[in-house]
């Protein structure tokens, strides 16, 4: 029954011309938009597989232009330092000027890139194509990473998982992809690959009009946006941080991704495609990592989950170099699952350490990621030139320990307004 306190507050809200507050209508809750992230996540799939094709054909370009570990090195150098240069810049200009048209350009640098490798004479022209392919990856990972918060609905660590899972996939398909194609086929079949890239362009078209509607767009047009509830000093700390953490990570990760195929031709004698087959299971692996990561991070909390990925892979790279050809192959699955887990759960909680800044958190990280590949893949090449590709894996073996570092993160969890 309606009391006169009930009835003297309706009267005051109909006077004030006011209907009374209701928890949905005050703070409606956003949807997740599945076939918005699975877009996204298949345009990052087709990215992606174009990108660890170049990495896979590596043995195939170093026989057709007499390359030296060092100068394969440079090849992954350049294309990495082109995209972590301009990631964050990338970044940071479209968290207050989005562009959302930006993502079919972005994949049509990759296309150029791609056709310029198909035909390239000389080693010149192969690094010219790899930094054009860096510059589609700068446009990118930093915008396709916004699209994927933006249709979370909340769920930014099964958003981020699933958004980079896409990225995990493709990575495994491209050496799959070079052993039954491009190898057998040479060097102008990478220029079949154009039309995955047309695919993604059309993709991120339609992802490009969803997200040109957004409110989160608008939002960021006119300034509203959240503030860090931590101290500048802290998140600094805090984001120094995961920089090392990202940097023991991707430093294994390039010791794989451009190495691997050679350790197993120099110490189990295996054929190319043999080799690449390995490539391709160590890369799936790490494709079903991502997909672990986000939801375990959100249940458990993220911190966990990057303390758990990166420290605990530690024992299985130890055992990697020392392991026989089937026991080489169950170590690396391992590593790929327990080591692909926390970079979804690191870029979150870097964009919860600073709300509001979604595309210059995800630039500086993914740009960082593949800045430290291409230093990763210089450094190590010229590590195996001077003494071994069996070397080389061991001294990477030892980079997972800094895991430890994250006894330092603070706990943020629930500490900030959603972004």
């Amino acid at each position: 029954m309606e009391t006169s306190l009930d009835k003297g507050a309706l009267a005051g809200a109909a006077a004030s011309g006011s209907a009374p507050a209701t928890p949905a209508a005050a703070k409606p809750q956003a949807k997740t938009v599945y076939s918005i992230l699975s877009a996204i996540s298949f345009a990052h799939l087709m990215n992606d597989m174009i990108q660890s094709l170049i990495l896979a054909i590596y043995p195939m370009l170093k026989a057709n232009f007499s390359l030296s570990f060092g100068q394969i090195g440079l090849i992954t150098l350049t294309y990495q330092i082109t995209a972590s240069l301009l990631q964050p810049v990338v970044g940071l200009y479209t968290d207050k000027h989005p562009k959302p048209y930006s993502l079919p350009v972005g994949m049509g640098f990759t296309l150029s890139g791609l056709l310029l490798m198909s035909v390239a004479p000389s080693f010149g022209v192969l690094l010219v194509a790899a930094a054009l392919v860096g510059c589609g990856s700068s446009v990118f990972h930093p915008e396709s990473s916004r699209v994927a918060r933006m249709a979370s609905g909340g769920k930014h660590g099964l958003a981020q998982s699933l958004f980079q899972v896409g990225g995990n996939a493709g990575s495994s398909l491209g050496p799959l992809l070079a052993a039954l194609i491009v190898i057998p086929h040479g060097q102008r079949s990478i220029a079949w690959f154009s039309a995955a890239a047309l695919v993604g362009i059309l993709v991120l078209t339609h992802i490009s009009r969803w997200y040109k509607h957004h409110p989160a767009t608008k939002k960021a047009r006119t300034g509203q946006v959240a503030h860090p509830t931590l101290s500048r000093g802290k998140v600094a700390f805090a984001m120094s941080i995961l920089v090392l953490l990202v940097f023991s990570k991707y430093f294994y990760l390039t010791s794989i991704n451009s190495y691997f195929t050679f350790y197993l031709i120099d110490k189990f004698h295996l054929p190319v495609q043999a080799a690449q087959v390995h490539l391709f299971v160590f890369l799936a692996a790490v494709a079903a990592g991502t997909v672990i990561g986000g939801p375990v991070g959100a249940r458990i909390g993220r911190k966990y989950v990057i303390w758990v990925s990166i420290l605990g892979v530690a024992p299985f790279t130890l055992l990697l170099p020392y392991a026989n050809l089937f026991w080489t192959g169950v170590l690396t699955i391992i590593i790929g699952i327990v080591l692909a887990s926390a970079f979804s759960a690191i870029l979150v909680y870097a964009q919860e350490l600073i709300p509001g800044k979604v595309g210059m958190v995800a630039g500086l990280f993914f740009g960082f990621a593949f800045g430290l590949g291409g230093i990763g893949a210089a450094v190590l090449g010229q590590l195996a030139d001077a003494t071994s590709i069996a070397y080389v894996y061991k001294v990477c073996s030892f980079l997972p320990l800094l895991g430890i570092l994250t006894v330092f993160l603070p706990d943020i969890e629930g500490k900030h307004v959603k972004a």
